[in-house]
């Protein structure tokens, strides 16, 4: 995620599910960790 620019929550919601998988090293497993971490700041991923 740091390759492409992701280094806060709020700019990973502005991304989906999907184009998250899409990026290398990112696997289904870490989704439900993110999207944990992004709940706690008010925050989801994009539809």
């Amino acid at each position: 995620m740091e390759r492409e620019g992701i280094k806060t929550l709020e700019e990973l919601s502005k991304y989906s599910e999907k184009e998250l998988l899409a990026l290398h090293g990112v696997g289904p497993t870490v989704i439900p960790k993110l999207v944990a971490a992004l709940k706690e700041k008010k925050l989801r991923f994009k539809k």
